[in-house]
C-alpha cells in the first residue's frame, strides 16, 4: 500500500491510508500478550431469579448439589410423597397415585408476596385422587418478619383442619436462591426469625408446624441451635442413598427429601413411617 517516504499520505489514496491504520492497530492488539496459561477471569455472575419462584429445594440444590438417592439396604416401612409448586403446572395426579404416591405438599405462598398459581389444580386434585396433602410456605426472612410470613401463609392456603386429609403446614427454610446464604441474619437473629414464624402458625392452627431444612444449611444459619426438635417435625433435605447427620435437636426425621427430580414430577420424598403414621400426622 504505497505512501508517500516523508509519511505523508497521498491526497490520491485516503481509502489507502484508512485501511493501513486498521491494519496496523489490529496487527498491535495481536501482539500483546495474552493471559497466562491457567490465570484466573472474572466470573459471569449467575442470573437471580425472579422473587417467587423458589422451590423446596432450590437452594439445597444450588448449595449442596443435585444429586439422587434413595434408601439402602432394610429400612423401616416408608411412604412416598411427592412436593410440587409452579414448576410442575397442572398435575397428572391419578398417575402419581398410581405410581405409588400416597402423600403431598404444595407450595401456598412465599414470603409475604406471591402464592402459587397453581395451587389450586393442585391442592384439590391431590386431594381427589385420595393422598393426605399439605401446604408449605417458602421463607424469605430478608422480606419480612416471621410472624407476618406465618400470618401471610395461613391466610392463602396454609390452614389446617382435622380431617385426616390435610397435613400441617411446613416452613421450608433452606438457602437463599436470591442472594445472602443466610438472609443477611446472625444466627440468633435467624432463631428468633423462626420462633416468631412457628408461634404464630400454632396461635392461628393449634399445630406446630414442620420444618423443612438441610442439615448443611441449619448448621450455618442458626448455629445447629437444638430448640425446635421437641415440638416441630422435621422434613430434611439430602439427595443421597443414606439421610445422613441431621440437624441437633431431632434424633429422627419425619419427611426426608431424598432426591429433586425437575420441574415435571417435582420432588420425591419417604415419610418415615407407614400410611396410618401420615394420617395420624395430618390427624396431629
Amino acid at each position: 500500500m504505497p505512501v508517500h517516504r516523508s509519511g505523508t499520505a497521498s491526497s490520491h489514496h485516503p481509502r489507502t491510508l484508512a485501511a493501513g491504520t486498521l491494519l496496523a492497530a489490529l496487527a498491535l492488539l495481536l501482539a500483546l500478550p495474552g493471559p497466562a496459561s491457567g490465570a484466573a477471569t472474572a466470573a459471569v455472575p449467575a442470573a437471580v431469579p425472579e422473587r417467587g419462584t423458589a422451590r423446596m429445594g432450590q437452594g439445597v440444590i444450588a448449595h449442596d448439589g443435585q444429586g439422587s438417592g434413595s434408601p439402602t439396604g432394610p429400612a423401616a416401612v416408608q411412604t412416598e410423597g411427592v412436593d410440587v409448586s409452579s414448576h410442575q403446572g397442572d398435575v397428572a395426579w391419578p398417575t402419581l397415585w398410581n405410581s405409588g404416591v400416597k402423600w403431598a405438599y404444595v407450595k401456598a405462598t412465599e414470603g409475604t408476596y406471591y402464592r402459587n398459581t397453581y395451587f389450586t389444580q393442585q391442592y384439590t386434585g391431590s386431594y381427589g385422587v385420595g393422598m393426605v396433602r399439605g401446604t408449605y410456605h417458602f421463607a424469605t426472612p430478608d422480606t419480612t418478619g416471621g410472624a407476618a410470613q406465618a400470618d401471610y401463609f395461613v391466610d392463602n392456603g396454609g390452614g389446617w383442619s382435622r380431617d385426616g386429609r390435610t397435613l400441617p403446614g411446613v416452613l421450608d427454610i433452606e438457602w437463599n436462591p436470591y442472594g445472602a446464604q443466610c438472609y443477611g441474619k446472625t444466627q440468633a437473629g435467624m432463631v428468633a426469625w423462626i420462633r416468631d414464624f412457628v408461634n404464630t402458625y400454632k396461635a392461628r392452627t393449634g399445630r406446630d408446624p414442620v420444618i423443612y431444612t438441610a442439615t448443611s444449611w441449619w448448621k450455618d444459619c442458626t448455629g445447629n441451635h437444638a430448640g425446635f426438635g421437641a415440638t416441630n417435625p422435621l422434613w430434611v433435605a439430602r439427595y443421597n442413598t443414606t439421610v445422613g447427620e441431621l440437624p441437633a435437636g431431632w434424633s429422627y426425621y419425619t419427611m426426608w427429601q431424598y432426591t429433586s427430580s425437575g420441574p415435571t414430577v417435582g420432588d420425591h420424598n419417604h415419610f418415615n413411617g407407614a400410611l396410618d403414621r401420615v394420617v395420624a400426622l395430618a390427624n396431629g
